[in-house]
C-alpha cells in the first residue's frame, strides 16, 4: 500500500503476486491471499491513476505526512476494503452467509484501518514546509 509511486505497474503487481503466494503457502489457503494482494494492486494503481498525474508527483511514496490525512484515508480505506472483502468472501466460498460474511470483513477492516492510521501516525515524516 505505500510503495512508491514510481514503482512500474508490473513491478507491483509481481511483488503483491509474491506476497500473496508466500501467505499462501504458509497458511495453505490455496490462492486466497493471492488473489486479494493482486486485488489490492489494481486498486491502488486504479486509485492512483484517477486521484491524479503520477509523472507529476513531487512525493515519493503514499503516505499520511507526505499526502495529507483525508487522501490517505480514502485510499487506505478502499483498499483496506478490497482486500478484506476478497480474502473474507474466497475464505468462505458460499454466498449463504454472506452478511456473516460482511460483517467479518467489514469489522477487520475497521480495526486494520485503525492499526494503520496509528502507524502511520507514530512514524510519518512531517511535510517540510
Amino acid at each position: 500500500m505505500v510503495l512508491p509511486f514510481g514503482i512500474p505497474n508490473i513491478l507491483l503487481f509481481l511483488l503483491a503476486f509474491g506476497t500473496g503466494l508466500t501467505l499462501d503457502a504458509f497458511y495453505d489457503t490455496l490462492g486466497v491471499h493471492t488473489s486479494a494482494c493482486v486485488a489490492l494492486a489494481l486498486v491502488r494503481v486504479l486509485f492512483i491513476s484517477v486521484s491524479f498525474n503520477r509523472d507529476a508527483i513531487d512525493e515519493p511514496e503514499p503516505s499520511l505526512g507526505n499526502m495529507g490525512f483525508k487522501w490517505f484515508s480514502v485510499y487506505a480505506i478502499l483498499c483496506i476494503i478490497v482486500h478484506h472483502l476478497v480474502v473474507f468472501f474466497l475464505e468462505a466460498f458460499k454466498l449463504d452467509e454472506a452478511g456473516y460474511t460482511l460483517g467479518r470483513a467489514l469489522l477487520s477492516a475497521v480495526f486494520s484501518l485503525f492499526v494503520i492510521l496509528l502507524v502511520e501516525f507514530i512514524f510519518h515524516n512531517r511535510k517540510a514546509n
